[in-house]
């Protein structure tokens, strides 16, 4: 049996289908904006609860793999 491992999801009926971690309402684009302007990943999962330490790490390592990726 397969399991979705995407730590994403895009729904019509949750934010209007923005990029949020799965099975929460908190956009994926959150996450990043917090990291730009300076903030820790400890401070970002302080302030939306519902995302889990592994989630975070799985959204980095997914944007890392595609941009890594040989072309």
């Amino acid at each position: 049996m397969a399991t979705d491992n995407n730590p994403i999801e895009k729904r019509k009926d949750v934010l209007g289908g923005t990029p949020v971690f799965k099975s929460t309402r908190v956009p994926v684009s959150t996450f990043f904006e917090y990291l730009e302007s300076g903030h820790t990943i400890n401070d970002f999962l302080n302030d939306f609860p519902t995302v889990s330490r592994e989630q975070a790490i799985q959204v980095l390592e997914k944007f890392k793999d595609q941009l890594l990726q040989p072309q």
